[in-house]
């Protein structure tokens, strides 16, 4: 098997919901037992492992612990950082997500694609990244959120 780009990476994954956080530590242990696993269970825990720590990636929730503030900050200090949502999957939460400088946007329901998801992330710049990833998303969008979703999302 491949090595993956993850191995001795340094994640950080940010939601309010712990069962969450084992899913995403589990999917990344097993593909790169050797990658550094940082979780925040909230706002200020964030924060604050953000401040002193630097990070090769940064995984958010957007619903339960202000992912689009922590986001913003996240991408000043230069990290990849990509969301990570469930109950705000939509075409407004995805045109946010890359104007804000995301680099990734994942259904929760896609959890079990994380380690791919990333590794993409990782061998691919901002634009290439978000071209691959809204030609994923493209029948998710069409079938289940908004038909005219591409009418409104500039950027592809």
């Amino acid at each position: 098997m491949e090595k993956s780009v993850l191995e001795g990476k340094k994640i950080l994954a940010v939601d309010d919901e712990p069962d969450i956080l084992k899913v995403l530590e589990e999917e990344l242990k097993e593909a790169a037992p050797n990658c550094f696993f940082d979780k925040a269970l909230n706002f200020e825990e964030a924060m604050e492992k953000m401040e002193k720590n630097i990070y090769d990636i940064v995984i958010l929730d957007i619903m339960g612990v202000r992912g689009f503030d922590l986001l913003e900050y996240g991408i000043k200090r230069g990290f990849r950082v990509v969301m990570l949502t469930a109950h705000a999957l939509n075409a407004d939460a995805l045109e946010k997500s890359y104007k804000m400088k995301a680099h990734g946007y994942l259904p929760k329901d896609k959890l079990g694609e994380i380690v791919p998801f990333l590794e993409d992330i990782m061998k691919h710049d901002f634009l290439t990244g978000w071209k691959r990833l809204l030609e994923k998303l493209e029948t998710f969008f069409d079938k289940n959120i908004d038909p005219d979703w591409r009418k409104r999302i500039k950027f592809y």
